[in-house]
Parts: C-alpha cells; sequence; structure tokens
C-alpha cells in the first residue's frame, strides 16, 4: 500500500557565506524527500537577496523555494534538519494540498 502524498512547499535562506554549500542543502533536502517515499516537484534559486531585518548580524541571504509531495511524516524530518543545518538561517514549510495526484496526461 503506497502512503497518501501531500502537496508542501519550503523556502528556507542560507547563510551568505556558506551558498556554494548549497547544492548539498538541496541534496540533503531531496533524499529525505526521497527516501519517504515523495518527490521534489519544483526547486526555484531565487539567489541572493536583502533580509527584512538582520539575522546573525548578516544582511543578505541565499532563497530557496522548493515545491514537494511528501507523506505527513516528512516535514518535521525536514524540520529537523533545518534545525540542525548551520547553513540554513530560517525557514518555513507550508501544506498546499491535503492530497496530491500526480497529473496524468491526457490521451
Amino acid at each position: 500500500m503506497s502512503k497518501k502524498l501531500r502537496k508542501y512547499e519550503t523556502l528556507f535562506v542560507i547563510h551568505p557565506d556558506r551558498v556554494e554549500e548549497r547544492e548539498g542543502v538541496l541534496e540533503k533536502l531531496t533524499e529525505i524527500i526521497q527516501n519517504d517515499g515523495g518527490e521534489v516537484l519544483k526547486k526555484d534559486e531565487w539567489g541572493l537577496r536583502k533580509l527584512a531585518y538582520p539575522i546573525e548580524k548578516k544582511k543578505q541571504g541565499y532563497y530557496i523555494l522548493m515545491e514537494f509531495a511528501a507523506p505527513a511524516e516528512t516535514p518535521p524530518k525536514l524540520e529537523q534538519f533545518f534545525r540542525i543545518d548551520e547553513r540554513v538561517i530560517r525557514f518555513i514549510v507550508v501544506k498546499l494540498e491535503e492530497k496530491y495526484q500526480p497529473e496524468t496526461l491526457a490521451v
């Protein structure tokens, strides 16, 4: 039996001095999602932007928006990773849809 997938998005900010390590962060997030039977739907790198207020005395951060489909137990795992990883200075995970249906091709 397959797990019920839901659609989520996460927006996170990478420390401006650690931008070159963003691929490692993205790989780890993708691994967490796929290990739970989910899939990454979209990655959108917004790049280096000014923060609304200084965080850790930094005025800029590297923003990445990611959409994914995953079971309900995945977001807490991602949040745990974000809290532990020093490269990420801010994050949010939001549920977009209660039920995710992969788009099927119409014939």
